[in-house]
């Protein structure tokens, strides 16, 4: 018959491997995500735009962004006229997916290296944390390294819904903290109001 402290210690054991178990569970995220890479430094001769954009990896769960992080992903270790870019699952790093088709970017200069990527990794947790009251109004994010300036491209949906392009614009200025000007520009100024502004400011 078991005594007292049988049971005690049984139930000891349990919450210890319940609690193992918990910890192993991959940590869900509220959506897919995908990295891409561009590497425009030697384009083929008549190639089309986006004939060197590659889809590199999916992922769902905080364990595989950070092993995929920690292993490559750091945009000041590619060379220049490189895009890195991260997207939702499903919508292309193109101006010609559907979902990116009406919109615009903001951006931001990148003046150092080190700037480029902690700025390219506040960015990424902002977005598969969901930290944005717009969230799906974003697109991604793309990395662009140059010789002359690094900088960094939020693309967002409607670039005509100027309540939600500021409201991103805010949310993330706060979370790369930078001060510089930054700027929202219209992929398509054709398909915009003739009244509306062509860029929006902050």
């Amino acid at each position: 018959m078991a005594t007292e402290s049988d049971l005690a210690m049984e139930a000891q054991t349990e919450a210890v491997t319940s609690e193992e178990t918990v910890m192993k569970q991959p940590h869900r995220l509220e959506r897919k995500w995908t990295f891409w890479f561009d590497n425009q430094s030697k384009p083929k001769q008549g190639a089309a735009w986006g004939t060197s954009l590659r889809k590199l990896y999916t992922f769902d769960t905080v364990e595989e962004f950070w092993c995929l992080y920690d292993q490559i992903f750091k945009p000041s270790k590619f060379p220049a006229n490189a895009d890195f870019h991260l997207f939702k699952a499903g919508t292309e790093p193109k101006w010609e997916d559907p979902e990116c088709a009406n919109g615009g970017k903001w951006s931001i200069p990148a003046n150092k290296k080190a700037n480029l990527d902690s700025m390219w990794l506040e960015t990424l947790m902002a977005l598969i944390g969901e930290q944005f009251d717009d969230a799906d109004e974003i697109c991604g994010v793309v990395a662009s390294v140059r010789q002359r300036q690094d900088k960094l491209a939020l693309w967002t949906k409607t670039a005509a819904n100027e309540a939600a392009q500021m409201s991103i614009g805010r949310k993330w200025r706060e979370v790369v903290d930078v001060t510089d000007k930054m700027t929202y520009s219209f992929h398509d100024d054709s398909k915009r109001e003739r009244s509306a502004k062509a860029r929006y400011n902050l």
